[in-house]
């Protein structure tokens, strides 16, 4: 039985990210459709100040199940490494035998910020391109590259709590992509009349207010993915035209939500929809030019099982990879 073994580097060849925002329209719709099955992520503490966490699904097209094995430490970037480390496990239908083994890092990098993609797709103006990125980590270089694939992006703002980390990104992606890049002395000098705003913080706490969310705005809020902490206060909430990756996580894990909620100011008709409803147009999108829209990204094991076949069903094509017979 052959096992392929795949990683970062090969994921990052085989997984553009044009190509996996249009794979993760496809997968999201599926979500919607009940084409995709997973129960709630389990999260458990494995070390001091780590965490273990494991996501479980199968797919019909391509029919396939596995589950996606993670690390959670989030002391990690201080130190070079990624916050979140592990692998995807892909299994075949046909006799439930293990295909491959995918780093779950580079996976998980692409594959969210490929969804904030999507969802910007569907939701900014067509002519949105002031962008804020509010966090200067992993999933801000991948969010970047990301709102540059679906907008024409003609300002870009970054704020880190840490303002060496905000120089250092500005200056790195700057080179990467060819762009100008602001550093911003706050968060609320960096999203002031922006018409794009990426949240990818490890914060536990608000660091994006409400009030100071442009009309027209369109939000991607990514981290924060615990109950117990919310990137984003309950006016941004209340403001926003609020979409899900899954209804259903979202009452479970998304703190602003949650708090909103508890707090009186939502009720649960205040869930626009999922995304794959409006990628697959059973729900509407944005509706008016001067409303905020506001996607939260919490991540499902579909988006990690679907990358993760369409990275393998590259990596087969090309002869990229290790193989081991098991």
């Amino acid at each position: 039985m052959e096992l392929r073994i795949l990683s970062g580097r090969d994921v990052a060849a085989l997984l553009p990210m044009d190509a996996c925002i249009d794979l993760m329209g496809r997968t999201m719709a599926a979500v919607s459709e009940g084409r995709a099955r997973f129960p709630p992520r389990a999260v458990m503490p494995a070390s001091p100040g780590g965490f273990m966490a494991w996501m479980p699904g199968s797919l019909d097209d391509p029919a396939t199940f596995g589950v996606k094995l993670l690390s959670l430490f989030p002391g990690n970037p201080a130190a070079g490494v990624s916050s979140h480390l592990g692998l995807v496990v892909l299994f075949e239908p046909e006799h439930g035998r293990p295909v491959a083994l995918v780093d779950a890092a580079e996976l998980t990098a692409v594959r969210t910020a490929a969804v904030s993609g999507l969802a910007t797709r569907l939701l900014a103006r067509p002519g949105a391109g002031d962008l804020a990125i509010l966090g200067a980590g992993e999933q801000a270089a991948s969010h970047l590259a990301a709102m540059l694939a679906v907008r024409p992006i003609r300002r870009i703002r970054v704020w880190s709590r840490t303002e060496a980390s905000a120089r250092a990104f500005a200056e790195t992606q700057a080179a990467r992509h060819g762009v100008a890049i602001e550093v911003a002395a706050s968060a609320r000098e960096a999203v002031d009349g922006a018409d794009l705003v990426c949240t990818v913080t490890a914060s536990r706490a608000p660091v994006l207010a409400g009030a100071w969310i442009a009309p027209g705005a369109h939000l991607n809020v990514v981290g924060a993915s615990r109950p117990d902490a919310t990137e984003i206060d309950t006016e941004a909430v209340v403001r926003a035209r609020y979409f899900v990756d899954c209804r259903a996580s979202t009452e479970l894990e998304a703190g602003d939500w949650l708090r909103a909620q508890e707090a009186g100011a939502v009720g649960p008709d205040h869930i626009a929809g999922e995304i794959g409803e409006v990628a697959n147009g059973a729900k509407p999108g944005r509706v008016s030019d001067a409303e905020i829209t506001l996607f939260r990204s919490l991540g499902v094991a579909a988006e990690d099982l679907a990358a993760a076949a369409y990275v393998l069903a590259a990596a087969r094509a090309r002869g990229i990879g290790r193989t081991a017979e098991i």
